[in-house]
């Protein structure tokens, strides 16, 4: 058997490179047992992240996936590097935003060869 450690390894106990950016990314434990490669140094209010991307910080280093909905306004969390990798597409983390971009894509496509309206020569004045 091996040593159990007294705190598991976590937040901050190790980096690697992205095979795709080769930019760093932290290695940290989840509360599963397993690992995430996390955005290093990025906390982000929660309630601005989709819940199933919410890592939540554990006062023993580990992380775990917050998935209350809605979060507390203060609430903050980290995600992974995956979501800020310039080199990964990014998952489909609105569903009903990407279903509104195909739309307005086919709506784009019937119009054909028109050309978009001119716009006003003035804008109205709206205060």
């Amino acid at each position: 058997m091996g040593v159990i450690e007294e705190r598991p390894r976590g937040i901050g106990t190790g980096q690697s490179a992205c095979p795709y950016c080769g930019l760093p990314q932290d290695r940290v434990a989840t509360l599963e047992g397993d690992w995430v490669l996390l955005e290093p140094r990025v906390r982000v209010l929660a309630h601005l992240v989709p819940a199933e991307h919410r890592w939540i910080e554990l006062s023993d280093g580990r992380v775990t996936v917050y998935g209350t909905f809605p979060a507390a306004r203060d609430q903050q969390c980290r995600i992974e590097h995956r979501l800020g990798c310039p080199r990964q597409a990014l998952p489909d983390l609105w569903p009903w935003l990407t279903a509104l971009r195909a739309e307005n894509g086919l709506a784009a496509d019937r119009r054909g060869e028109e050309s978009p309206p001119e716009p006003p020569a003035a804008l109205p004045n709206v205060g």
